[in-house]
């Protein structure tokens, strides 16, 4: 499965003196592929919700408001993991190749434990929401669909470990062949589920739910296989001793904890953006959940770009190598910006046709439309501070750049977004302007932290 596919396990992919241009070439290449499968995991969501929106206003806003919550604990889990790109790509740096297998198998524990954890947790949704203030309608419905999305999260972290480690060797590929295959599933199943054919009643959200849990089931089973049945698995110990486990361990939960802590922080501070938009009433909360879902399917190149600027950054501490540490960082901020300002100018010319691929209301184009143009105006600061956040977790720095998040998205973003939405009675958009506001100041945070970081440079973790 690996022939032909390219490697950054035999040494530094260009070398330690080569030129920005170059590291820049360098991370646009690995990023393709990582961030088409990180498209795939996202359009899962997207076609969730799109062919439920087109179930009613009423099942889309069950189905935003349970995915709220779900991605919090989706990207505390991923956040936790993150780390094992990391310690792989600095050990790939260091000649350590055994330890990569290690780091895989201690990853996968991490990630069934915390998704087993999760599913459980979603039990409690319906009381969740009825806590918040939801309608009881609202909140049950909600709760139902995010009992059932839970339970597609040990799958899912499965996945992600798997590809994070994949990502690491440069061999990005069975990632974004399995999500194709994913998506397939995911989209015939909802149009089973959903709707209701050959029998099957028409379930609304809470069959895009159950879709979902078997999509992400089988990326995970399908990702231990890709790994499993690498052809030069020996030379990174999948199978052998797990030597030094305990001490992986440790460092895995180093890492994982405060970048768990960010990524549990953001995706926090957006879902109580959409329970804002509750408040709102159903209409609002579905097409604050249009809006999310077009901004993270563009955010998605952020995470590509950034997980393969860490992974340069990972591979130059590990080398010792400063000056390449500082070019992997400035390339990967300068070509998300470049990537994000084209999204951008799409977005802010055709909201309305970008709306009507989630529904045909006229109710909620007109929510989403004025919504989508101040999104457009947030795309190039979020991704900046997602490329920034991977270049600092390539190198080791998580602690302050996780209370550099929290400053930006719980204690101004959040209130922004509240005082625009209901005291200046912005509604919808007043919800994205805040947004754009915490951003913007992650950003600039970010971009001065890693200046710091890359000139005094790192020792490896």
């Amino acid at each position: 499965m690996n022939k032909g596919q390219p490697t950054i396990d035999a040494g530094p992919v260009r070398p330690s003196g080569a030129r920005f241009l170059d590291r820049l070439g360098a991370i646009v290449r690995l990023s393709v592929p990582v961030t088409a499968a990180r498209i795939g995991m996202l359009t899962v969501v997207m076609v969730d919700t799109a062919m439920t929106g087109h179930a009613g206003n009423l099942q889309l806003a069950f189905y935003g408001l349970a995915h709220a919550i779900h991605m919090v604990c989706l990207l505390v889990g991923a956040g936790m993991l993150i780390g094992t790109a990391v310690l792989s790509a600095q050990a790939l740096g260091a000649g350590d190749h055994r330890d990569c297998g290690v780091i895989w198998r201690v990853a996968l524990l991490h990630g069934l434990v915390l998704g087993c954890l999760f599913a459980a947790l979603g039990f409690t949704g319906g009381a969740i929401y009825t806590l918040l203030g939801h309608d009881a309608a609202l909140a049950q419905g909600a709760g139902r669909t995010l009992a059932i999305l839970n339970l597609g999260l040990p799958g899912q972290f499965a996945f992600i470990a798997s590809t994070l480690v994949l990502e690491s060797l440069g061999r990005p590929r069975p990632g974004v062949l399995v999500m194709i295959g994913v998506n397939l599933l995911n989209a015939g199943l909802n149009w089973l589920l959903i709707y209701g054919h050959w029998g099957v009643g028409a379930l609304g959200a809470e069959g895009a739910a159950w879709a979902t849990v078997a999509a992400r089931t089988a990326a995970g089973l399908a990702m231990l296989w890709c790994v499993l049945r690498m052809a030069d698995g020996e030379r990174y110990n999948l199978r052998g001793p797990l030597h030094r486990a305990a001490e992986i361990s440790r460092k895995l939960r180093h890492l994982g904890y405060p970048l768990g802590l960010a990524q549990g922080l953001e995706s926090l501070a957006f879902a109580s953006l959409t329970i804002f938009a509750g408040y709102l009433g159903a209409n609002s909360v579905a097409a604050f959940q249009i809006v999310i879902n077009l901004i993270a399917f563009c955010y998605m190149g952020a995470i590509g770009i950034g997980t393969a600027t860490a992974v340069f950054v990972g591979h130059a501490v590990g080398r010792r190598d400063r000056p390449d540490m500082a070019r992997s960082g400035w390339g990967g901020l300068l070509a998300i910006v470049l990537f994000m300002s084209a999204l951008a100018l799409v977005m802010a010319l055709f909201p309305h046709l970008l709306g009507r691929i989630f529904t045909s209301d006229e109710v909620l184009l007109a929510i989403v439309a004025p919504t989508l143009l101040i999104g457009a105006a947030t795309l190039v600061g979020d991704g900046a501070q997602g490329v920034l956040m991977g270049a600092l977790r390539g190198a080791g720095d998580v602690w302050i750049p996780t209370a550099m998040h929290l400053c930006s998205f719980l204690l101004v973003m959040v209130p922004a977004a509240a005082g625009f939405a209901f005291l200046a009675d912005l509604g919808t958009p007043g919800l994205m302007l805040g947004t754009l506001i915490g951003v913007s100041l992650a950003s600039c945070l970010l971009a001065g932290r890693f200046r710091l970081i890359s000139g005094r440079g790192v020792d490896r973790l």
